[in-house]
């Protein structure tokens, strides 16, 4: 592991200018993509530490071929920030809090976790699925931001947004698989929703997107590692609603854990991240 010197690493707290245009575009179509949240040198930092971290505690033992399509996705690796204080620098930055707080129009933004999407090289699709149905919380006010640590040229691929679809809510319970796939990617082409790519992606450009826009990724075909950090923002303020499922039922115990139903998501593991002054 390489030596984390905490107070040397780029902290991030200055802002990042969003227009009014940019914030009704997101409201209205659940998706944005914004330039340079991190600049080159801060992104190129914090990739080599949070690579090291995911490759720690990688938990796949299995080659890509032999995994199941979830499987098959990427390496996901939950709470980084748990691990290092380096990555919780990097996780909790009040530059990329205010923007989540911006888009959403509220004035506090507590973290919900964060995640590490490795895609591997012949890694498969990311299917078509809606964040929000893991997620035990009775409001709207959900956003996650999407940044890849390394260049992700158009042949890798980002992610592909069908637009307003935050406004339906849930369409379908399925958890990402095959089934949600299909089942969504019906919906979307029967309804003939937009949708939206922004090709590729340069390091520490990112993309928000509400929990309930429905999103996919295709497969990575290259050699080269799809390297993402990913951090969701609840609004300060929203309670725990009762788990309706399996999913938010565990989602519950594991990122607010010692909460209850109708108490404030507000457990040691949801600091908040930004506060309007």
């Amino acid at each position: 592991m390489m030596n984390e010197n905490v107070s040397a690493l780029p902290e991030m707290s200055d802002a990042y200018s969003l227009s009014s245009g940019q914030i009704e575009g997101y409201q209205e179509n659940g998706h944005i993509f914004l330039k340079q949240v991190a600049k080159p040198d801060e992104v190129s930092v914090y990739e080599e530490i949070i690579t090291d971290w995911v490759m720690k505690l990688n938990y796949h033992d299995k080659p890509v071929s032999e995994r199941d399509t979830y499987g098959k996705a990427f390496i996901q690796i939950g709470n980084v920030w748990e691990k290092s204080e380096a990555v919780k620098r990097f996780v909790m930055a009040r530059r990329f809090a205010k923007i989540a707080a911006e888009l959403m129009d509220v004035d506090g933004v507590r973290i919900y976790h964060d995640q590490a999407l490795f895609k591997e090289p012949g890694g498969g699709h990311t299917p078509w699925h809606q964040d929000q149905i893991y997620w035990p919380l009775g409001t709207d006010n959900t956003i996650t931001m999407w940044m890849p640590l390394v260049p992700i040229p158009q042949e890798v691929g980002t992610m592909t947004f069908a637009s307003g679809t935050h406004k339906l809510g849930y369409v379908s319970k399925q958890e990402i698989s095959d089934e949600s796939h299909k089942t969504l990617g019906q919906f979307i082409e029967a309804k003939q929703i937009p949708q939206v790519n922004y090709g590729g992606m340069s390091a520490g450009d990112a993309t928000f997107h509400a929990g309930w826009t429905m999103h996919s990724a295709p497969g990575n075909p290259t050699d080269h590692m799809r390297k993402v950090m990913t951090v969701i923002y609840i609004a300060d303020g929203v309670r725990i609603a009762k788990p309706d499922s399996k999913a938010r039922m565990s989602d519950m115990h594991h990122w607010f854990p010692g909460c209850k139903p109708g108490e404030l998501a507000a457990s040691a593991l949801n600091p908040l991240v930004y506060k309007k002054s």
